[in-house]
């Protein structure tokens, strides 16, 4: 699903639920989850940040998602679900990066991308806030840092448009940030939530 998505000149929010949940053994983004004292299906704790900060997010899903977009819509409740865009991607078995491509092609007349993963759920409002204003403030690629370590989500200005539309494999854009790391505006600071991503049920003690 291509089309203009974000309003024209706005930073769109893209959030990537496509993948096969394979290392994990089920479908880890229905798995329930307790934090702060609510429990809710893990992407659903993922996405709650990301619609505090944006008024519309798209969230690129596996074909046939029915089930899933079901277990969040209930999970959110009808107003913010109404908030986001499902986006079904027929290449997702390629890869993240064919994942990113459809969300981008989602969006093409945004001023920039704001990319994160929906096995995420410990990653802050503020962290989204602050990655978002630097790409408004003129970033051409925007990161979170975790001592040191480079965490989501990602923002990429305009600039990166076609690379991003090509991109293949199940590397997203890391080569492409390893390459322009001069471009990067770096967001220090940040708590481990940005580098917390759940690939197997052992990865959730790290909540």
């Amino acid at each position: 699903m291509h089309g203009s998505g974000a309003i024209p000149g706005a930073i769109a929010a893209i959030v990537l639920a496509a993948g096969s949940s394979t290392r994990f053994g089920a479908n880890k983004l229905l798995h329930p989850l307790t934090l702060h004292g609510v429990t809710l299906p893990l992407a659903a704790h993922s996405l709650l940040p990301w619609l505090e900060i944006f008024s519309h997010i798209t969230v690129v899903v596996r074909p046939q998602p029915a089930v899933f977009c079901k277990a969040m819509e209930t999970a959110l409740g009808a107003d913010k679900a109404a908030a986001i865009r499902w986006v079904e991607c027929a290449t997702a078995t390629q890869g993240m990066a064919a994942s990113l491509a459809c969300g981008v092609g989602a969006n093409l007349n945004a001023a920039g991308w704001l990319i994160g993963l929906a096995d995420m759920p410990a990653i802050s409002s503020a962290v989204i806030g602050d990655v978002r204003k630097a790409l408004l403030q003129g970033g051409k690629l925007a990161v979170p840092y975790y001592e040191g370590q480079r965490g989501h989500p990602v923002g990429f200005a305009a600039h990166y448009r076609d690379e991003l539309l090509t991109l293949t494999g199940d590397q997203g854009a890391r080569n492409l940030l390893q390459r322009d790391s001069a471009n990067v505006a770096r967001i220090d600071g940040c708590n481990k939530g940005i580098v917390v991503d759940i690939d197997q049920p052992g990865d959730l003690l790290a909540l």
